[in-house]
This record gives structure tokens, C-alpha cells and sequence, in this order.
């Protein structure tokens, strides 16, 4: 099964965003959303129209749920998500629903971090149908945040057979980067996308994003910030993209360009923790900063209280920058670091571990790093931060394997 374009980047990381609401029925109105008079809009309509009057029409509901997932991505509205889901809910609870609409819960169930389920439905499809390439990039997807990189792996070589060469290329290259493998699996993304002349915006977008990430871990700026800027002018809108590019000018505390960057772009909860991030730099902005800290702080209270655990690296992010409460960042820091493990989880856990002068909690990622030879050079910077102060820290530090 080759991977259709629209499936393909619903599989791609995402910020996080609250989990969807899914309405009881499709009657229930959520919001009104406008109106537009573009086709994308008025074909929408037209699909929601025929799926109410048909609920049960499996090739109309997966179609639509596939656009909206599609959507939830190009717009950056989680709302979409939740559409989607809605759109399946005549399958939605089945232990095993249709095929197609098994793919399309495995893609939703990612988008939102719940892994465990996401990866139940995505073997349930392989086993069933072994050439779903969408499985497989979607599990390779799971297994590389998980930090299970020889599974990983083992997905992304299936995919030789069943997608494009960048595609297959993309996925390996994402786990040699921070498996000791960086320089070269940077220059063999580089020169598969170079190859791939008239790919579609949003993989070649993917692919220049992660080469941004990579020359961003090797400390080549410049590098970077080129790769970011074409990146952005492919997908503007990519929540991912502008989450990651935010971070990159904060680094080099430049918030005046992540304001202007995210100023209309903050629905996505880690979109707008970049904003505050920017505002409380910037001199001037105190009634705007305080204003989204307290928005964030509600949204962060909503997403505990109906037990949702996406938002738990910024959180950790929030609490240790924006309210300074050093523990809390420690304890909301661990925990993500339990669910997953890419770069910014290490990250957040270092930074809270050494806010906290709390050594022993840094062990597990320096341990990490250590044993899987990530090449970072603002983990780098924090590891030497982190270490040894005296004979006890030294000791654990060896004992962990970080040294």
C-alpha cells in the first residue's frame, strides 16, 4: 500500500494540542466555524451533509476523517481531530473496526500521544495486510519518540518497498541523527531530498525540517536557519515547523522574531507557550505576557483535570520558565520523560535536573545520551553544567554510563 500524501504527514510530529472532544452524535454542534466560500470548505460541507444523512457509509466516513485529518495539520486546529474521530463513530469503540478505519484511529491515537492503543491497531493492521505502508511509518513514527530505535528502525527499512525513496530515507535518517549516526545520516537526507525534485510541499517540508533539526544539534546555525526559512515558505502553517523554529530563535534570543512568527498562531498550547516564552524576554510586554501565562496556566489546569498527559513537556517547560516552580517542573519533567524519549524530553529533564540541583534525576537522560552517542550540542551544554561538582556526583555519573 503506497502512503497517500495526506495520511503521510498526519503521521509527522505534532505539538501538542488538548485532546479532541468528540461529540455524542453528529447532530451536536460543536462551533461554528466560518463559512468560507473556498471548495476545500464547501466540499466539506457537502461530505458532513452526506455522512449525517448516511452514518454508516464506511467509504464516506473515512474519506472525510481523512481530509480532517489532513486539515488538523495544515491549519494547525486541533479541532479537526476531533472531527475525524467523530466522523468514525460508528467504529470508533470496535475492538476491531474496518481496516480503513483502524488506520485512521491508529493515525488520531498518535496525533494525541496515546501510544500504547495507537501501536495496538497499527500491529493489528500489519498482521492483517503486512504492505500498509502507512503502518508502518506511523509505527516507526511511535517507536522513534518511544525511543525504541531498533523497532524503529525495522519499520522504517519496510518501507523501502512501499514508499518513495525520501519517504524511507526521512524515517531512517530521524533515528540515526540521535543514534550516534548524525553527520552521516544528515548528508544522505540531504542529497535523497536534493534527488527528489518535485515532491510534494509538505514531505519536502518534513524532510527540510528535519535536516533544520539536525544542523541545529551539530551547532551549525546558519545552516539551520536557511533550512528553517524554506522549510516555512513550503508550510507556513506547520504547527511542527513553527514549534521548532520558535525554539531556534529563543536559543539565540531573538523573541521579537518569535512574536511576530506565532502571533497568530497560538491555539496550539506549545505555539503559545513559545509566544509567553517571547514576551517575557522582550521589554514592554508585561500586560501581553501575563495575559498568556494566564491563559496557559487555565489550559494547562483543563488538560489535568480531565487526566490528559500530552501537554506534560511543556508543562514541565512552563512551570521551570514561566512560574518557576522548580519541583513541579521536575516531577511533570520525569513523567514525559517515562512516555517518551526524543531531544526536547531530554532537554526539559536536564534543564529542571540542574534547576532543582537535583543530580540524581539527571542520571536516566545522561545514561541516555551515553549509551546511544546523541549528538547535541545544547545537550552537550548541559550535561558539562551537570557535571561532576564533587566525588559523589562523579560516581554516579560513571555508574550511569554518562561519562
Amino acid at each position: 500500500m503506497k502512503i497517500p500524501i495526506s495520511l503521510l504527514c498526519a503521521c509527522l510530529p505534532l505539538l501538542a494540542w488538548a485532546a479532541p472532544y468528540t461529540p455524542k452524535d453528529g447532530s451536536a454542534v460543536i462551533e461554528q466555524l466560518p463559512r468560507r466560500a473556498d471548495a476545500t470548505q464547501l466540499a466539506l460541507r457537502g461530505l458532513r451533509q452526506q455522512l449525517t444523512a448516511t452514518p454508516q457509509d464506511l467509504a464516506l466516513a473515512t474519506s472525510l476523517a481523512q481530509r480532517y485529518i489532513a486539515l488538523a495539520r495544515s491549519e494547525t486546529d486541533p479541532r479537526y481531530l476531533g472531527y475525524a474521530q467523530a466522523a468514525l463513530a460508528p467504529w470508533w469503540r470496535q475492538a476491531a473496526p474496518p481496516l480503513p478505519v483502524r488506520l485512521l484511529r491508529a493515525t488520531i491515537l498518535q496525533s494525541t500521544h496515546q501510544f500504547a492503543p495507537a501501536l495496538q491497531d497499527l500491529d493489528a493492521i500489519i498482521a492483517q495486510e503486512p504492505g500498509n505502508g502507512q503502518a508502518w511509518l506511523t509505527r516507526a513514527t511511535v517507536l522513534t519518540v518511544q525511543g525504541d530505535y531498533a523497532r524503529a528502525t525495522a519499520a522504517c527499512a519496510r518501507l523501502s518497498a512501499l514508499a518513495s525513496q525520501l519517504v524511507t530515507v526521512s524515517c531512517i535518517a530521524n533515528i540515526a541523527s540521535v543514534t550516534g549516526r548524525a553527520a552521516g545520516s544528515e548528508r544522505l537526507l540531504d542529497l535523497t531530498l536534493q534527488r527528489s525534485a518535485g515532491v510534494a510541499p509538505e514531505l519536502e517540508g518534513w524532510a527540510l525540517t528535519l535536516l533544520a533539526e539536525m544542523a541545529t544539534r551539530r551547532g551549525e546555525t546558519a545552516l539551520a536557519e536557511s533550512r528553517y526559512t524554506t522549510a516555512l515558505a513550503r508550510q507556513p502553517r506547520d504547527s511542527y515547523l513553527l514549534g521548532a523554529y520558535a525554539d531556534f530563535l529563543l536559543d539565540r534570543q531573538r523573541p521579537q522574531e518569535v512574536v511576530k512568527l506565532l502571533k497568530e498562531q497560538q491555539r496550539i498550547d506549545a505555539l503559545l507557550l513559545r509566544y509567553a516564552l517571547a514576551l517575557q524576554a522582550l521589554p514592554g510586554q508585561q500586560a501581553a505576557f501575563l495575559a498568556a501565562k494566564a491563559e496557559l496556566a487555565a489550559r494547562f489546569h483543563a488538560a489535568l483535570q480531565r487526566g490528559d498527559t500530552v501537554h506534560q513537556r511543556e508543562q514541565a517547560r512552563f512551570a521551570l520558565f514561566l512560574q518557576q516552580d522548580v519541583p513541579a517542573a521536575l516531577r511533570l519533567a520525569q513523567r514525559n520523560w517515562a512516555i517518551q524519549k526524543e531531544a526536547p524530553d531530554m532537554r526539559i529533564l536536564l534543564e529542571a535536573a540542574l534547576a532543582a540541583r537535583n543530580y540524581a534525576a539527571a542520571q536516566p537522560v545522561l545514561a541516555w545520551i551515553a549509551a546511544n552517542g546523541v549528538e547535541d550540542v545544547a545537550l552537550q551544554a548541559l550535561v558539562k553544567r551537570l557535571g561532576p561538582q564533587d566525588g559523589q556526583k562523579l560516581s554516579a555519573a560513571r555508574k550511569a554510563g554518562a561519562l
